[in-house]
């Protein structure tokens, strides 16, 4: 695997962590059993992300593992929910937070693409999958503004 692969699958499973953590912060905010159900359908969504990402790894011969989000990215991103939705849990503030966070996964993964034209098929593919399902994501928070 080229060095451009790996980082990118890192980039990747990184950005896939990092949904299903600020959706794990954000559903423990949520009242609305409609907007708990989307949350957990977009959590799933990023799941299944990482598991691909995951998959890819064991194809190759590296002795590394998936990179995910450290321990001071989920603090921080822990923290900064908190802020945000100490005096506002409202579906229209919680979803905004959230989209915030996918609208940055989407530039990032845009750009992941326009510049590494050249990574592995697969990689190539799992990319553009998560930034399409991150898009759709966009279109569910939507509604809950």
């Amino acid at each position: 695997m080229e060095s451009n692969d790996l980082n990118v699958l890192d980039e990747v499973n990184k950005g896939a962590t990092m949904g299903m953590d600020a959706i794990e912060f954000i559903t423990k905010k949520v009242g609305d059993e409609n907007f708990k159900h989307t949350l957990e359908i977009e959590y799933n969504k990023y799941k299944d992300i990482s598991r691909r990402a995951n998959n890819l790894y064991e194809n190759y011969t590296y002795e590394k593992e998936p990179h995910e989000t450290s321990a001071m990215d989920k603090v921080m991103t822990w923290w900064g929910i908190q802020m945000k939705a100490m005096n506002d849990k409202s579906n229209s503030n919680l979803s905004e937070l959230l989209l915030n966070g996918t609208n940055m996964g989407i530039i990032e993964g845009r750009r992941l693409l326009n510049q590494n034209p050249n990574i592995n098929k697969e990689i190539h593919t799992l990319l553009d999958d998560f930034v399409k399902m991150q898009e759709d994501s966009v279109e569910a928070l939507k509604s809950y503004l």
